[in-house]
């Protein structure tokens, strides 16, 4: 434990910046560069640094794997719902001027680029997440003394 010290700290010290990071990206993806998909991948990275320092065991404790998938689906929903209430509304697929229709600063799009970017974060994420679970939690096929 004590010879991890630095890092642990280090790591705790990183993980809310990193996080604040990913959601500065995330909101601000379509004014420049970034978005929903680099923007999961930070939020995902925050969490494979914390399994590095703290192990695998202590960030599922963090984000269990069971909410994983729900989140997964909540990101794709919230992507397709936002073209659906679209063309529930009358208009073409991820048209988002409908969303706000008597703006004249077109604030339909950006409400619709933000919500489409929302989940395209929450969906990627926790597919990344998923991902390094399954990596990180498998068993070695051989051991290290058979090498």
């Amino acid at each position: 434990m004590m010879a991890h010290l630095i890092l642990r700290v280090t790591i705790k010290l990183l993980f809310a910046p990193i996080i604040v990071f990913a959601l500065y990206v995330q909101f601000h993806g379509e004014y420049g560069p970034g978005g929903g998909f680099q923007a999961g991948v930070i939020f995902a990275a925050a969490f494979v640094l914390h399994a590095l320092g703290f192990g695998l065991d202590e960030t599922k404790k963090v984000l269990p794997p069971k909410v994983l998938p729900w989140l997964m689906v909540t990101g794709v929903m919230l992507y397709a719902g936002t073209g659906v209430a679209t063309m529930l509304l009358g208009e073409n697929f991820l048209d988002y001027d409908i969303l706000q229709p008597d703006s004249h600063h077109h604030a339909g799009q950006h409400i619709g680029i933000i919500l489409v970017e929302l989940g395209v974060g929450v969906a990627v994420a926790s597919t990344m997440l998923t991902i390094f679970y399954y990596f990180a939690g498998r068993e070695p096929e051989i051991r290290d003394e058979d090498w």
